[in-house]
């Protein structure tokens, strides 16, 4: 078969077969070609120690990235391209990386160390495609199958449990028997890898294509890192508003949020504390008054441990939060919320609200999304002359008020806060005739009686 390889990786290739090196493309440019995906990243094996490799390609600007795993980085034409030398590994003692490689001339022993099939063949054009493991044939079956035995390369690196979640989830495939089986035996070692990889991987899964299926069959592996899931799991929330458990509604939150690091996390966690919170009313009706709250927290407790960012931290601390409020569908309750969390918070919490609807009782989502419409409308109102309801958006500010002989800071910061509540409130246009008119107003009857 042929497959469409670029020209710069051809040049390299033949350039290394021509001083008795064979060479590549390996790995998941590969897959990719076979899914009739563009891959981003073309990646050369070739049986050329790197010392050979920077001989044979020293011409280009050579990265010596990795020379002690047999890996080596060119820049060609602009573009990056790691190339590896065919080798074996080592013992692996943590989990997650080998002790030591030996470098071989056979690209089989090379394929063979990989982690799955369909990650696991090469081609050049003189050879075609190299399978030894069958990975062309279980892309055709939509199958995850590690490459021999299961546990050895789960042992070998932990987080490739999650890699193989991430390749379902991208993929829309399934694992094959013994690749699941091994995956859930051997979960308990992703404790050995550290958070930003998993970090790194489980953002990917909750935002794969086809995740809903790998969230639901693989919440037990998905709890070894995030241990606040497991009570989630099968929790009955018996409440007319729900059909499902807290997981399989979380779940149909996260599949129906806009794909995003942010948007996802805040869907995957925003009822992460609805366990804790639960409590029957008198008919037996379940209620989780408080979970935004607490779930906030948890959340930050979560992400922090996971070393993310602070920024999206932040972003998806402030979704969790204000998840469940219903504001009145008036100008002025919008005005208030916008105030107190910003343009860009609002316009996601309305898409996060719009996906947790979507995961309660289908009987009740035509009501909910009108609601949630009738806030957008009235939000692109509000918010059609750019205002954002704080204090750096009203149309006059502290040196305003000075020029008009207010002195202490803390008139200032009172007359202005008094000026955004009644624009807020649409008493008030924000308007900066009409402001500083109301600020004398202000200023006279409070400041000068």
């Amino acid at each position: 078969m042929k497959i469409a390889v670029p020209e710069n990786v051809n040049k390299m290739i033949d350039q290394l077969e021509a001083a008795g090196y064979c060479a590549y493309a390996v790995g998941g440019c590969i897959r990719d070609s076979l899914l009739g995906i563009t891959p981003h990243d073309w990646d050369i094996c070739t049986a050329a120690v790197p010392e050979k490799v920077l001989e044979v390609l020293g011409k280009y600007n050579v990265i010596e990235s990795g020379l002690k795993h047999g890996t080596v980085t060119v820049n060609y034409g602009g573009e990056l391209y790691e190339i590896t030398t065919f080798r074996t590994d080592g013992e692996y003692l943590d989990n997650r990386r080998p002790e030591s490689v030996t470098f071989v001339s056979s690209l089989k022993e090379d394929l063979e160390r990989r982690d799955f099939t369909v990650n696991a063949m090469a081609y050049n054009e003189a050879d075609g495609l190299c399978d030894y493991f069958g990975g062309k044939e279980d892309i055709k079956n939509k199958l995850i199958r590690c490459v021999g035995n299961p546990d050895k390369r789960f042992n070998e690196d932990a987080l490739r449990i999650l890699r193989a979640l991430r390749f379902a989830a991208r993929f829309g495939f399934e694992m094959e028997e013994k690749t699941a089986v091994s995956i859930r035996e051997n979960a308990h070692l992703l404790c050995n890898i550290s958070a930003e990889r998993i970090a790194s991987e489980l953002l990917q899964i909750i935002d794969g294509e086809y995740a809903e299926a790998i969230l639901l069959s693989y919440s037990d592996v998905l709890g070894v890192v995030i241990p606040e899931i497991l009570p989630m799991v099968g929790f009955n929330q018996r409440n007319p508003h729900h059909i499902y458990d807290v997981w399989e509604h979380t779940v149909k939150v996260i599949v129906n949020s806009p794909h995003g690091k942010m948007m996802r996390l805040a869907a995957l966690l925003h009822d992460i504390a609805k366990p804790e919170c639960f409590f029957t009313d008198e008919k037996g009706t379940g209620h989780f008054h408080g979970h935004p709250e607490l779930g906030a927290k948890m959340a930050e407790t979560i992400m922090r441990r996971l070393k993310l960012d602070n920024k999206t931290i932040e972003s998806v601390k402030v979704l969790i939060k204000y998840h469940d409020q219903r504001p009145q569908t008036k100008a002025k309750n919008v005005r208030r919320l916008v105030s107190k969390i910003g343009c860009v918070a609002f316009e996601n919490l309305m898409e996060l609200k719009r996906a947790d609807a979507k995961g309660q009782n289908p009987d009740k989502l035509a009501e909910k999304l009108a609601y949630i419409d009738r806030l957008g409308e009235i939000y692109t109102e509000v918010t059609s002359n750019g205002d954002e309801f704080n204090l750096k958006s009203l149309k006059i500010n502290g040196n305003d008020l000075i020029e008009n002989g207010i002195k202490e800071g803390k008139q200032i910061g009172k007359i202005l806060n008094q000026l955004l509540s009644e624009v807020i409130d649409g008493t008030l246009e924000n308007n900066r005739e009409k402001l500083l008119t109301k600020a004398h107003n202000i200023i006279d009857k409070q400041f000068n009686t």
